[in-house]
């Protein structure tokens, strides 16, 4: 994908379920891909590996080498941003929504 905003990337590699069940991994600490590669057993490590690669040129996945172990952690910057740029304008609308709805109703 040669785009260059990077919420374009963000929201690919958010599309693919398998990517989000690696972010979910890595939302309870860092991993190394070793350890990816135990949880999913039907996956090779290549597979692993490129699906990482799509994560971390997204910048959801930070990835440090120590050693012989490569060490995953989650940014979640790139999904706040996300957030701010396109579901909170929304959101805000719908609890201005809700609230004088429950005015409307208690008068």
């Amino acid at each position: 994908m040669s785009s260059a905003d990077p919420d374009d990337l963000v929201f690919k590699a958010l599309a693919d379920g398998r990517r989000r069940e690696i972010l979910d991994l890595l939302a309870g600490g860092p991993k190394t891909t070793g350890e990816l590669c135990d949880h999913f057993v039907d996956w090779d490590r290549c597979t692993v590996m490129q699906h990482l690669g799509v994560l971390e040129k997204a910048e959801l996945v930070i990835a440090r080498r120590e050693g012989r172990h490569r060490w995953n952690y989650l940014n979640v910057l790139p999904v706040k941003r996300i957030h701010d740029r396109w579901i909170s304008r929304y959101a805000s609308a719908a609890v201005d929504l809700l609230d004088r709805l429950k005015r409307d109703l208690e008068t």
